[in-house]
């Protein structure tokens, strides 16, 4: 009986809880949340900003005009057309005046300061020697040898110093001099042609072309040669047959223009052969003076390459004859340019030489030493970066320069 009594009260208070639960549910859902309940704030009136003078005034209606009163805008006088306003063409760039030829190298002989201490004033400190013993003589020997004159003009030249000497007898500074200079002229050849052959003739311009190995600046030297020829009076067509050097035609055609000279250029990676024959065609075309063509740089110990400048050689022939092979040079690798100039003398015929870098550390006489060795006269020097720094090769200004004053 007591579990029965015991049950009972607990399912009175059960049902108790679950209504007190369902009446306080049903509450909550009239009352709506506070988060929903709207707020509304009436706006705050603006500030009335200050007035002055007739804005401070109510407003005045003013009068109103009808459509028919208000005045059309008056019509252009040419209907539908444009103002166009002429555009400016570009300016074309301003085309240089090379600094004249003649002189050029003696107005550069500051640029042969290196090449003077060790050759000319070298040898001019010895010959003035009190006692011209052996040993001096020896000096003198390695003086020339060091400064690349070769073996065989050294000894060409101590034995006529020896002779010479002797016959003086006292030798005052200015006779030293003097003999020396007429010593040095005689062993570079006074007499020696060094005109660079530009002139048109009746088969049409005069053909130049430009070798050499890479790397001795070949490009350069064909564009500062257009300033020389144009500085000469002469028009110049530019063949742009490196075709193996990346910018290689940019590079000379941006020489060109600086001059007024076209320049002919084909693809990269191109048949140089084909480009030397276009550029050779248009300066008939055009009755240029001169066509210079920059060969590709060869390796002179590949052969395939050695034979695809005699191909370019023939190729242009056929328009005419080639006037001028000139065979650029650095001055400054001594005996290997000797060994570069042996081997492009066997694929073509060499008429003339460039030695560039004379500036820096070459030794003045390796003018001698390629000239023995090839049989043909050192026509231009390069003596300096600049776009005149390529000057005629003058012996004479040249042994001064060597010597000094």
């Amino acid at each position: 009986m007591e579990y029965v009594i015991l049950a009972v009260v607990i399912a009175v208070v059960a049902v108790g809880a679950i209504a007190g639960l369902v009446v306080s549910g049903r509450r909550r859902q009239q009352l709506p949340p506070k988060s929903q309940a709207p707020v509304i704030t009436a706006p705050k009136p603006t500030p009335a900003e200050p007035q002055v003078g007739e804005e401070a005034a109510p407003p005045t209606e003013e009068p109103r005009r009808t459509v028919e009163e208000v005045p059309l805008p008056e019509a252009p006088e040419a209907p539908g057309t444009v103002e166009v306003r002429p555009v400016e063409a570009e300016a074309a760039p301003a085309v240089e005046v090379p600094e004249p030829t003649a002189g050029r190298l003696v107005r550069l002989r500051s640029r042969l300061s290196r090449s003077q201490n060790s050759l000319g004033k070298g040898l001019l400190s010895l010959l003035s020697r009190e006692l011209l013993d052996e040993d001096t003589w020896e000096e003198i020997e390695d003086t020339l040898l060091t400064a690349d004159v070769g073996v065989a003009p050294t000894q060409e030249l101590v034995e006529r110093l020896r002779t010479r000497v002797k016959v003086l007898g006292t030798r005052t500074p200015e006779e030293l001099r003097a003999l020396l200079r007429e010593e040095l002229v005689e062993l570079i050849g006074k007499d020696a042609d060094r005109t660079v052959r530009s002139l048109k003739h009746e088969e049409g311009p005069a053909v130049v072309l430009v070798v050499g190995v890479n790397g001795v600046g070949k490009t350069t030297t064909t564009g500062k040669l257009a300033r020389v020829l144009v500085a000469d009076g002469r028009t110049v067509v530019l063949g742009a047959a490196d075709t193996f050097r990346a910018a290689a035609a940019d590079q000379l055609q941006t020489w060109g223009e600086r001059v007024g000279a076209r320049t002919v250029r084909g693809p990269e990676g191109g048949d140089p052969a084909s480009i030397a024959f276009d550029a050779v065609k248009e300066g008939i075309a055009e009755g240029a003076d001169t066509v210079l063509i920059d060969t590709a740089g060869r390796l002179h110990t590949k052969t395939g390459l050695m034979d695809e400048l005699g191909k370019v050689k023939r190729v242009v022939e056929k328009h005419g004859p080639v006037d001028e092979v000139l065979l650029v040079l650095d001055a400054t690798t001594g005996q290997n340019g000797l060994i570069q100039a042996r081997v492009f003398a066997e694929v073509v015929d060499i008429t003339g030489i460039v030695l560039t870098k004379l500036d820096g550390t070459a030794k003045g006489g390796i003018v001698v030493a390629v000239q023995r060795e090839l049989g043909v006269p050192v026509k231009l020097i390069g003596l300096g970066e600049g776009a005149d720094d390529l000057a005629p090769f003058e012996p004479g200004a040249f042994v001064d320069a060597l010597i000094g004053d």
